[in-house]
């Protein structure tokens, strides 16, 4: 499919993406209110509660250079629509009594939003080239509509049918499956991208060799860390800071409804983005603008946490909603074609969300170690210095070279922003890093 599909079929599988999209936080974000009732219920300190945050980060970060070799093996359709029913199974896993299960649990649910991060913003490049900044910044709309949903609903809802943690957090397995059942009119058209991934593997290798590697290039280094800061930020925030706000006298309930009023406010500034985007030659604008609202919330939740709280997660949840925006579209917006965009993503992923996984555990071992808020909070702080000069760099008007070109200018390229080669649409399916 591509850009000249019928309407009923692009539109389709722009409900598909978009519901993907809205199951690629809540497997993560959900645990975040409950931290307290599984730290109760299974006895585990806060460090060891952190790693259910940061052992999915772990896999976005390890698995995502995986992508494009499935998405070859099986189609990108079939490996979305796999990673769904995987994101499905982990979720019921982690239901199961004990804390292996949780665990065994967590890495499936990370295994599978790692793949599908990747997959999703390179089948954007590929089957909406002609409006991909849009459709970037609708996808990181739906990103935040389902953090929000997760943020806002799972305590409440797991309370109202009274269900223990563990069911709270294996409600989310139907929103999943919902995914799969509207993804499975894709899957007709999975079978026939498997011939030819295999009759363009050569070519594919081709042009390995031929063009230039993006893990020399200052560029895609410069989107690599713009990606990876903010996903620690984002990351650790959304772990801890409901736990911060009831160590500070805020009820349960009430501070998981923060961090869904962040998310919500991230929609918002997503739709910003979006309207924005197509106007703009460069994102440096939109990265300064949420390093600084981030700047504001760790410094409001230092001094005042539970009183200036509405004012602080706004902030935050506006600020992610510039800063990912800015991320994914600096991925796609960059890349000449939906080539380059799969091993950007993929490079920009692996090396970002490992970055980004430090985030959860090192706060939790701060608060164990100094007994309070203040050392973690200020570190969070710190770092919206180089990820405000991560936007800076990434965020200019440059584009990657494509696979096949020769260009030596520090791994950029004079190639328009949003335009292609000449007649180079390879399929996405083709891909392996």
């Amino acid at each position: 499919m591509d850009r000249k599909s019928p309407p009923v079929g692009r539109t389709l599988l722009t409900v598909g993406v978009m519901l993907i999209a809205t199951n690629l936080r809540p497997g993560v974000v959900s645990v975040s209110p409950e931290l307290d009732a599984i730290r109760t219920g299974t006895g585990l300190p806060a460090t060891a509660a952190g790693l259910l945050t940061t052992l999915p980060i772990l896999c976005f970060g390890a698995l995502a250079p995986f992508a494009p070799r499935l998405a070859r093996r099986i189609g990108a359709r079939g490996a979305l629509g796999a990673m769904m029913l995987l994101l499905t199974a982990g979720i019921a896993v982690r239901t199961a009594p004990g804390t292996v299960p949780l665990f065994v649990g967590t890495v499936l649910v990370g295994a599978a939003i790692a793949l599908s991060n990747v997959l999703v913003p390179a089948l954007i490049k590929r089957d909406f080239h002609d409006r991909a900044g849009l459709m970037t910044g609708v996808y990181s709309v739906a990103l935040f509509t389902g953090a929000a949903l997760a943020a806002g609903v799972t305590v409440p809802l797991g309370g109202g049918l009274g269900l223990s943690w563990r069911g709270t957090l294996g409600m989310w397995a139907v929103w999943s499956a919902l995914a799969f059942a509207v993804w499975l009119p894709q899957l007709r058209g999975a079978r026939a991208d498997r011939p030819a991934a295999a009759t363009s593997a050569a070519p594919g290798a081709a042009r390995e060799a031929d063009g230039p590697s993006l893990w020399r290039s200052r560029l895609a280094w410069q989107i690599t860390f713009l990606m990876g800061l903010q996903s620690l930020e984002y990351y650790a925030a959304a772990a801890w800071i409901p736990t911060l706000l009831t160590d500070d006298g805020m009820a349960r309930a009430e501070a998981g409804w923060m961090l869904s009023l962040s998310s919500l406010a991230g929609i918002t500034g997503s739709l910003l983005l979006t309207v924005l985007i197509g106007r703009a030659r460069s994102q440096v604008g939109f990265a300064l603008a949420g390093s600084a609202l981030f700047a504001v919330s760790f410094a409001g939740l230092m001094a005042a946490p539970t009183a200036g709280a509405y004012v602080w997660m706004i902030a935050m949840g506006l600020g992610s909603g510039l800063l990912i925006g800015a991320a994914l579209a600096v991925v796609v917006l960059r890349a000449p074609d939906g080539v380059r965009a799969a091993e950007m993503s993929g490079m920009a992923q692996c090396v970002g969300y490992l970055l980004a996984a430090v985030g959860p555990f090192a706060l939790g071992w701060l608060r164990d170690a100094t007994g309070g808020w203040t050392v973690p909070m200020l570190g969070l702080l710190v770092l919206t210095v180089p990820m405000a000069l991560a936007g800076i760099a990434a965020g200019r008007d440059r584009t990657l070279p494509p696979r096949t070109s020769r260009c030596e200018n520090d791994g950029e390229s004079q190639i328009p922003r949003g335009e292609s080669v000449p007649g180079h649409r390879p399929p996405l399916d083709t891909l392996e890093r």
